[in-house]
């Protein structure tokens, strides 16, 4: 059985728990809800939780664990001489998952008998035509050890998923009849049913933390082995970035970050007073039915993918740009439509929302009797806006402004679209030049070496991006926390 359908028979057992304890504790109360501790409701969570948790964990860890100990297993039919290392391994893993879920398809669809699949060889059947003619497309014959390896893979995969079926049901029906067993008018069933809530919230939360971690530890791992192989002083003080898979690379950030800062600032010069503007109209003078409009208008700008923005850079904006600033009867500053104008302008266009919204919530906060004392003592509304409401408003629109530059420093696609490739230290912002983002793109592009400090650089300019924008969203939220107006 499949681990969806699986799943759907515990949920449906869960839910046929939860009905069946509502009833036994209604029973068991002679049918007066005022002899129950709990609501009936409770009651029934209570069997409910107590049926799918314990099968819910249980497929959860079977299904990441039973993928490795087949791998084990099938890994021992694979001779030495067919692969060097574990990344080779994994390629011939990846071929024998290929061709078992060929020899499942070709099962299903009548192409094989149960026995043929299992008695098929590679040096008697051509294998690769017979899962070629049920859609499996192999690049080339198949050999024998991993036609081996497939049909032990298969009957591993067999066995274990019987194993998980009995298993996952078994947990599942235990924990709904001992829960159903519990279960009376004396059960504190809301206490329960509320510490199984708070644990899945600290789990949720435990969750996040440990995938940041996670992520941290990893960076940290490859950063300290790529300076294991390359000064850090280069890295972070050289002014020159040529990576070079021959060896005698220079590997300076410096131009990356300018490259970064660059681009972010234009974006920002874009972003913040067309956002900030736009925030101060929909909340200070724009009426409801104006308001009900646009803002959701502006707020489909967040919801386009960066890609599209990236097209639009590379297609409309940049030869828009040439045609005033660019050689052929423009200005002559531009040399192509890839440069830092045409990046930043768009991810500008994109960042709009992020601070027109956020500082339209702030401004919304600050509270009306402020308006109405400022209005009352003869000041104009714009005045009020002036004097009062931006000045109140102020920390969490610095906030919103820090938060839209992290996102910038942290943009790919509008940059490798709009901006070229060239790591260059120049103040001209019709040039092309890159981020640090769009390095680390290229640098894990392809056949890497992760052996060598030009496959290793870019977990350290990822360590480096996050850091630096970990320290924009702290700096942020000390912001926000020291200088926020607190109103009754």
């Amino acid at each position: 059985m499949s681990a969806f359908w699986l799943f759907v028979l515990v949920v449906a057992l869960a839910v046929a728990g939860f009905v069946l304890g509502r009833m036994r504790a209604m029973n068991d109360a002679g049918g007066d809800v005022r002899q129950l501790h709990s609501l009936p409701s409770y009651y029934g969570s209570n069997v409910l939780f107590a049926t799918l948790i314990p099968g819910f964990l249980l497929l959860m860890g079977w299904l990441i664990v039973q993928p490795m100990v087949i791998q084990a297993q099938v890994s021992s039919v694979i001779p030495q001489t067919a692969y060097d290392d574990a990344g080779s391994l994994n390629l011939v893993m990846s071929d024998v998952r290929r061709v078992a879920q060929g020899l499942d398809l070709a099962v299903d669809t009548g192409a094989l008998s149960k026995e043929g699949a299992v008695n098929l060889s590679a040096e008697t059947d051509n294998v690769r035509s017979i899962l070629g003619e049920v859609g499996v497309a192999l690049g080339s014959d198949v050999e024998s050890y991993v036609l081996q390896a497939a049909q032990k893979y298969r009957g591993l995969s067999k066995t274990g998923n019987w194993l998980m079926t009995l298993g996952v049901l078994g947990v599942a029906l235990v924990g709904c009849v001992l829960a159903l067993k519990r279960t009376n008018r004396n059960l504190r069933a809301r206490n329960r049913v509320e510490t199984v809530i708070l644990s899945l919230l600290l789990g949720a939360a435990s969750l996040a933390v440990l995938t940041t971690l996670g992520i941290v530890f990893s960076l940290i791992f490859n950063t300290i082995e790529f300076f294991k192989v390359y000064p850090w002083t280069e890295f972070f003080f050289g002014t020159t970035w040529q990576p070079s898979f021959g060896g005698g690379s220079k590997l300076g950030i410096v131009p990356l970050f300018w490259g970064t800062f660059y681009i972010s600032l234009i974006a920002l010069a874009v972003a913040v007073p067309i956002g900030l503007f736009a925030a101060i109209y929909l909340s200070e003078y724009a009426g409801p039915k104006v308001r009900a409009i646009a803002k959701p208008l502006l707020e489909v700008l967040a919801g386009i993918p960066t890609i599209v923005y990236g097209l639009f850079a590379l297609l409309t904006v940049g030869p828009m740009l040439m045609s005033v600033f660019g050689n052929d009867g423009g200005l002559g500053w531009m040399q192509g439509g890839t440069a830092v104008m045409t990046a930043g302008l768009v991810m500008g266009i994109m960042l709009i929302p992020f601070v027109s919204s956020l500082s339209d919530d702030i401004i919304n906060a600050v509270p009306q009797t402020m308006r109405d004392g400022s209005l009352g003592l003869g000041a104009t509304k714009s005045e009020t806006i002036k004097q009062v409401v931006l000045p109140a408003a102020l920390p969490g629109i610095v906030g919103a402004i820090l938060l839209a530059a992290s996102r910038a420093i942290g943009e790919t696609m509008i940059v490798v679209l709009g901006a070229g490739a060239a790591a260059r230290l120049s103040l001209n912002p019709f040039d092309a030049m890159t981020t640090v983002t769009a390095k680390i793109v290229s640098q894990l592009t392809g056949d890497a070496d992760f052996a060598s400090p030009e496959a290793l650089v870019a977990f350290a300019l990822g360590m480096t991006l996050f850091v630096i924008t970990l320290g924009l969203n702290i700096f942020a939220l000390y912001i926000v926390r020291k200088y926020r107006e607190q109103y009754d």
